[in-house]
């Protein structure tokens, strides 16, 4: 039979009469009772008083889970920001104004951050998640002008008092992102002189890989700037596979679903990549840069700042 001690030791006072309630209702020889004294069975259930009563080692269990999880969902948290070169190199002081307006949310593939003409309600810094931009051609037709990765952000036209987006952004590899409302973003800028410079040198690049984008497509062979493309995305996605149909590219780089099949038939006949059911997998990296134009250029070492030890709000 189950000592008395043990019984009260469940929880003092209150919980512990309703434990020996239940236990008197028990039969002295039946399975549960049983259970309970070898320690197989972690609760309770009074349907009478509506309660659960949880024995000491597993509510000591409840509690290490706990704190287990909370660790590493904070571990997690401390390397979201340094992992996004922007906010990376701000300085301690700037980033710790931005910290308390930074959301990290989940994105996925499809998603539409920014609208062309629609006013900008958040600016985004991704993690692990690339950003295609289009621009509109004749009030309906869309091509890419750029992507945006890990090294930059998406929204720069706050930085220039724009209210609307000139382009529409869109998820084109799901991840995270750390984001933070524009108005509260453009306060931050006004303060912050470091941001401002990481600002216009990112402005800089996007201005630069747009005019590079548009100078590729009047210039080179789609194959060439199909490698080029994929070459961009896995840079930025830091993985060789990529959810990418052959429907999806033919609308971003502007031609016929053919032509995405023939282009991509020749870089699988050459070992370059593998491609079944929507994923392409670069094969051979150094194969697919030799393929593609001059236009490709690796991304930079990413930057690295003592701010990334910082956390960052969860959005629900």
């Amino acid at each position: 039979m189950l000592p008395e001690v043990r019984v009260t030791s469940v929880q003092a006072g209150r919980v512990s009469a309703g434990l020996q309630k239940v236990l008197r209702q028990l039969p002295v020889s039946g399975l549960e009772r049983r259970a309970i004294e070898a320690g197989e069975i972690d609760a309770v259930i009074d349907y009478g008083s509506a309660n659960v009563i949880v024995f000491p080692a597993a509510r000591r269990a409840l509690r290490d889970n706990a704190r287990r999880a909370a660790a590493a969902e904070r571990k997690a948290a401390l390397e979201i920001p340094g992992r996004n070169s922007m906010l990376a190199a701000l300085p301690r002081a700037e980033y710790r104004r931005l910290l308390p307006a930074l959301e990290q949310v989940m994105l996925k593939p499809g998603d539409v951050l920014h609208e062309t003409g629609v006013p900008i309600r958040h600016v985004y810094f991704p993690v692990d998640c690339v950003i295609c931009l289009l621009t509109q051609i004749d009030g309906q037709q869309l091509f890419a002008t750029g992507l945006v990765g890990p090294e930059g952000m998406v929204g720069l036209p706050v930085a220039l008092e724009a209210d609307a987006s000139p382009v529409r952004a869109v998820v084109e590899v799901g991840g995270t992102a750390l984001r933070v409302g524009a108005r509260r973003f453009a306060n931050e800028l006004r303060r912050g002189l470091h941001l401002q410079r990481q600002l216009c040198s990112c402005a800089l690049a996007k201005l630069n890989q747009a005019r590079q984008i548009a100078a590729c497509m009047a210039s080179h062979r789609f194959e060439q700037r199909l490698a080029c493309w994929l070459l961009m995305i896995s840079d930025r996605a830091e993985s060789p596979d990529l959810l990418l149909t052959h429907e999806h590219l033919a609308a971003v780089l502007n031609v016929r679903r053919e032509s995405v099949t023939a282009a991509s038939g020749v870089l699988r006949a050459h070992g370059l990549i593998g491609y079944s059911r929507g994923r392409i997998s670069i094969l051979d990296r150094k194969g697919l840069e030799a393929e593609s134009c001059r236009c490709y250029q690796p991304l930079p070492l990413r930057l690295r700042g003592a701010q990334q030890c910082l956390p960052v709000r969860v959005a629900q």
